[in-house]
């Protein structure tokens, strides 16, 4: 008995199985999050430390749970109709209302691409003397090689990159605890908890939910309901957890980091190790790049789905590269906007249209057409 137990053990985690669907999704839905997420911290300050460090800190906490209701209802949504492109996904959720989400899918991933060209620019600026141009023409060449290379190229580079971040994001905790952890206790100490906390969680949670469009792709591997509510679940720790090690860290400059436009350069900074800084632009430029692709993925995807339903084939490795650095351009052009208003303003208006199109729309009529889908499979 002992024996078979151990066999089962050991052919679970030799099994890659269990990797695609528990940790798959949620190592694409974080790596496309990040860096409009809170890559550069700005994010994180804008939506969770404004609100003093304890306030902020319940705000995440809101922001996790949203995200796992959220994942888990769409990938069980995604999984029992089939749906692994957004045009599909939309369509059997709301019908003709598809059309609105991919005009504010498209917005959002304008937006993003914004925050990402804002940022890069800015980094590479302050930390190098190089002119911005520098970053956006290797951003572009990256970007248009991987949506050239296809899923799985994506499904590996996306997912294996979140190993490098976390032991970043992990050393980062580390040094900042080492060094400033005084500052953080007594700062987390003073309970300070500001008005609108929650609602800075909640148009946090749902300006990104949009994540799930990009992961779509990869939720063919879910095959029961329980699988796919587990990989929700996942899907939001795993999501969360850089965001929390960084808010950790972020909590020990307060108030400080209110006005800075790049809390993760200021902090590395008064961290005063020589090769953390070069270490975190390589991991946060990889993040720009991963972020870029799922999202010009999702919309290769989308295109993908339709060419084969019209004409029974569906998009050339040329075709795919190219739409995603012409959406790469177009994404760098809007990056001139700057960097804090286009997080304060346009992340906070989009919020409402994806808890609308997306948030209601899933727990009414998605809840709705999966209970009649499972009473019609019963009779």
């Amino acid at each position: 008995m002992a024996e078979k137990k151990n066999k089962n053990f050991l052919t679970f985690f030799m099994d890659y199985s269990w990797y695609k669907k528990y940790l798959l999704p949620g190592f694409i839905a974080q790596s496309v999050l990040i860096a409009g997420g809170y890559g550069t911290g700005r994010e994180l300050v804008e939506y969770f430390v404004q609100y003093g460090p304890t306030g902020g800190l319940m705000g995440m906490g809101l922001t996790t749970a949203l995200w796992a209701a959220l994942f888990a209802l769409s990938f069980e949504f995604a999984r029992a109709f089939k749906a692994y492109d957004y045009r599909t996904f939309f369509e059997k959720l709301i019908g003709p209302g598809w059309m609105v989400y991919e005009a504010a899918f498209i917005v959002l991933l304008f937006l993003i691409m914004g925050v990402v060209g804002a940022a890069s620019g800015s980094i590479l600026r302050d930390s190098f003397g190089l002119p911005p141009l520098v970053g956006s023409g290797l951003f572009l060449i990256f970007v248009a090689y991987l949506t050239y290379s296809g899923s799985k190229a994506i499904e590996v580079a996306l997912s294996w990159w979140s190993y490098v971040l976390y032991a970043v994001y992990i050393l980062f905790l580390y040094l900042g605890i080492t060094r400033f952890g005084d500052a953080i206790s007594a700062n987390f100490a003073a309970h300070v908890v500001k008005p609108g906390w929650a609602m800075g969680g909640f148009k946090y949670a749902f300006y990104n939910i949009a994540v799930v469009s990009t992961v779509l792709f990869s939720l063919n591997y879910l095959e029961t309901r329980k699988e796919a509510i587990f990989s929700g679940i996942m899907a939001a720790l795993i999501c969360i957890l850089p965001a929390g090690l960084f808010y950790i860290v972020t909590v020990g400059f307060y108030p400080d980091v209110l006005n800075m436009e790049i809390p993760a350069n200021g902090i590395i900074a008064n961290l005063g190790v020589r090769f953390l800084l070069p270490v975190w632009l390589i991991v946060l430029f990889g993040t720009m790049i991963e972020t870029g692709v799922g999202f010009f993925h999702s919309i290769n995807e989308r295109i993908n789905s339709t060419l084969v339903a019209k004409r029974g084939r569906g998009m050339s490795n040329f075709a795919r590269g190219a739409v995603g650095a012409v959406l790469a351009l177009v994404g760098l052009a809007i990056s001139n906007f700057g960097l804090i208003g286009l997080i304060a303003k346009g992340y906070g208006t989009i919020s409402w249209v994806f808890f609308i199109l997306q948030g209601v729309a899933l727990f009414t009529i998605g809840l709705y057409k999966l209970s009649r889908q499972s009473r019609g499979k019963a009779a």
